[in-house]
């Protein structure tokens, strides 16, 4: 295969992932909820960059709580720290099935916090994912394929309401309030051992 041909057809690839892709982010609806108004515009460019057309946003927690429910987007990408109600205590609040009418929402943690203890206890609440700030626009669109193309299903174990946690690769099958206790991030493992 001659070089040229070996390139058109990474282009047709790369096209049809391009559509593929599209077609998954187009529709969504999301909701951004952070008390800076400078990052929900950054969060909200990078959005629309990958081709997000419905994002809404809120100015902390308590007006998060209230566009959950009007809109029941499709993705929530929260800030940790924020006046009145933190995202970790909007997340307590949403899954609360029973209480909250919309508890099965997936939430992005996006976050200048890198703490292990932090990481742990967005596992703990029920976060699906969780990024850092700077963040970027390929990094968004992970996690939000990851939500999306590879949805883990909603689980109720003891105290704990959420996505199913993830195993590592190779481990038998635990209980859904064990796995949260001891999460393995493989960015900070890494981190910690070098």
């Amino acid at each position: 295969m001659s070089a040229h041909a070996g390139a058109a057809g990474w282009r047709v690839m790369a096209s049809f992932m391009s559509s593929s892709v599209e077609k998954l982010v187009h529709p969504l609806t999301l909701l951004i909820v952070d008390d800076n108004q400078y990052m929900r515009k950054v969060v909200r460019n990078l959005l629309v960059s990958i081709g997000v057309k419905n994002v809404h946003e809120a100015v902390d927690g308590i007006a998060g709580l209230e566009a959950i429910r009007m809109l029941s987007p499709d993705i929530v990408i929260v800030d940790w720290e924020m006046p009145l109600l933190n995202g970790s205590e909007m997340v307590r609040i949403v899954r609360s099935p029973g209480v909250f009418p919309v508890p099965d929402v997936p939430f992005i943690m996006l976050t200048g916090h890198g703490e292990r203890w932090r990481v742990r206890e967005a596992i703990r609440l029920g976060v699906n994912e969780y990024l850092m700030k700077p963040v970027s626009a390929q990094a968004l669109l992970d996690r939000m394929i990851s939500i999306i193309a590879k949805p883990r299903r909603v689980v109720q174990v003891g105290d704990y309401y959420g996505p199913e946690p993830r195993r590592v690769t190779g481990e038998p099958a635990r209980a859904p309030e064990i796995v949260t206790q001891d999460v393995v991030v493989p960015e900070i493992a890494a981190a910690s051992a070098a």
